[in-house]
């Protein structure tokens, strides 16, 4: 069995600049070069490789049986969600389902873009993220949003900042799953933590959403907005994640988030309607939001008129289906998930704990991708599209997703092959002896983490042991540093190559992610600062809380 190296180079500075350079190179070849993201981590997968093969001298079969569990892992567990989610998708749109629903949010909504930025990039965000996750949000809110008026890429930093705080509930909890496989610590007390270091994070986007859609004027004359949609989303997500279990909190937060920002409109609105850029909407404007028209301009698939209330019930209907079917199929009461007939895995001794771990892919038929192709065959069978709707489907989907599907099995054969040629060790060994002040550094290396692999799962199967030792080491609160690492990779997922492809798959920025992170990048930084704050209120302050 293969012993990692610890320090290859016999020195720590070296071993962790080196062991820095996979992360280095995409960044460069994405933000720098403005190469897509496919190409990117294709290049990146073979400097990862010949890195852990000639400085760590991992052993080649084993790396590149890593590299393909890696792969299948991408493929069956990213790929399998995100390509039937952008099939639901489609199917809405050629049905015309889908602008109906664009126009019944509308009108619900007001003509505000601010109250449109909260109800659809913070609720509706939330609530799919907490579903299906893996960049769906963004694929979804933004050609609402570009429907709506807001320019494509401002559109799409919106749809990526909103979602900055369901993130590591995302998926029915998939992230603190795995963080929890590999720290070996209680499911519930990591919950219970994130979830009250989320509370705290999700004060902010609102605000932010806010400020990016209408500017300062949009703060000015519309800030119970803020207030109300941060406060709504806690007040859901807080309770459920504190007493129920990571599974929930994003469906719950959404909801209630939707709740209040419709109950408060029914006692307060903006004494002035502003559109895209805080421009004031004229009547004519919004006349035209009101009776849905601007929804559906430039949709070759809208049906003719505006929708009336049995057209309403139709596009809800799907999101239904898509709701019930998973939060039944993949939830924690669910069997079906847990079915595993086989799990090949490649095993090593790791350098820091001396322990044997592994790289495996567990081939789960049952997994949430399946979930969402049966509520696609359900949905498919309450639409009815024709064999015409299908077709375009069909081509419209591959030709949105073909980079995004090869982004999934390089980015995760890249990040186990970091694991385990003992890479990411080396790493996290230099990052760990700044003793105290790595309560900065370690929402930092989920920051890396996510835009080394592209997945808050990952992110944490990658360091979440790592963040345990090191806390363990510190005698920092047990539980805080692996929170801070599966948050700090919810606010990297603006700038991580595999979230970017699925997220500009509905938009014209196809294969141009580059261009979309380094649009990305500043707001982002500004969040992981906001985190490492938060970090060292609890570090320093409120230790109990992070303590089991």
């Amino acid at each position: 069995m293969f012993h990692q190296i610890l320090d290859p180079l016999g020195s720590i500075a070296g071993d962790t600049l080196v062991a820095l350079v996979p992360v280095a190179v995409l960044l460069f070849l994405l933000a720098v070069l403005r190469m897509s993201a496919w190409l990117a981590v294709i290049i990146g997968s073979a400097v990862t490789i010949a890195l852990g093969i000639l400085i760590w001298k991992a052993p080649v079969g084993d790396t590149f049986a890593s590299y393909g569990l890696g792969a299948a892992t991408g493929i069956w567990s990213v790929d399998w969600i995100v390509f039937w989610g952008v099939i639901i998708y489609n199917t809405l749109v050629a049905t015309g389902a889908f602008s109906d629903f664009k126009g019944w949010l509308v009108r619900q909504a007001t003509a505000d873009i601010r109250v449109q930025t909260l109800l659809m990039a913070w609720s509706f965000g939330a609530l799919m993220e907490g579903l299906v996750g893996f960049g769906y949000p963004w694929a979804v809110v933004a050609p609402i949003l570009i429907a709506l008026g807001v320019a494509d890429l401002a559109a799409i930093r919106v749809a990526a900042l909103a979602n900055n705080a369901p993130v590591s509930f995302g998926a029915l909890g998939a992230p603190i799953i795995g963080l929890a496989a590999v720290t070996g610590l209680p499911l519930m007390a990591l919950s219970q933590s994130i979830g009250r270091i989320v509370a705290i994070l999700a004060l902010a986007p609102p605000w932010l959403l806010i400020y990016l859609v209408s500017g300062k004027r949009g703060i000015r004359t519309g800030w119970p907005l803020a207030i109300v949609g941060s406060l709504g989303y806690i007040a859901g997500q807080f309770p459920v994640a504190e007493w129920v279990g990571p599974y929930l909190p994003d469906i719950t937060g959404a909801i209630v988030s939707f709740a209040a920002i419709f109950l408060l409109l029914k006692v307060w609105r903006p004494k002035e309607i502003l559109g895209f850029g805080g421009r004031p909407l004229t009547e004519a404007e919004i006349r035209d939001h009101e009776t849905g028209t601007s929804a559906a301009a430039d949709d070759p698939h809208a049906l003719a008129g505006p929708a009336g209330p049995a057209r309403v019930v139709r596009s809800l209907i799907p999101f239904g289906i898509l709701v019930v079917v998973v939060i039944a199929w993949t939830g924690p009461w669910s069997p079906l998930t847990k079915w595993v007939p086989f799990k090949p895995e490649v095993s090593f001794v790791g350098s820091l704990s001396g322990q044997v771990g592994s790289e495996a892919w567990k081939f789960a038929p049952a997994v949430a991708g399946t979930a969402i192709l049966v509520s696609w065959l359900l949905i498919m069978a309450y639409l009815r599209p024709t064999m015409s709707h299908l077709g375009w489907v069909f081509r419209e989907s591959f030709h949105q997703m073909w980079g995004a599907l090869l982004v999934g099995p390089f980015i995760f054969g890249l990040a186990y092959v970091f694991n385990s040629s003992g890479m990411a060790n080396s790493m996290a060994n230099g990052f760990a002896k700044v003793g105290t002040v790595f309560i900065i550094l370690a929402p930092v290396l989920g920051w890396i983490a996510v835009a080394l692999s592209g997945s808050n799962t990952s992110s944490n199967a990658v360091f979440g042991h790592f963040q345990y030792t090191v806390g363990k080491l510190l005698g920092a609160p047990v539980l805080l540093f692996p929170s801070l690492n599966s948050i700090g990779a919810e606010v990297g997922k603006p700038v991580a190559p595999q979230t970017a492809s699925v997220g500009v798959a509905t938009t014209k920025f196809v294969r141009s992610e580059g261009q979309v992170i380094r649009y990305n990048m500043a707001w982002t930084l500004v969040m992981l600062a906001y985190l490492i704050l938060i970090g060292c209120l609890y570090y320093f302050v409120f230790p109990a809380a992070m303590k089991l």
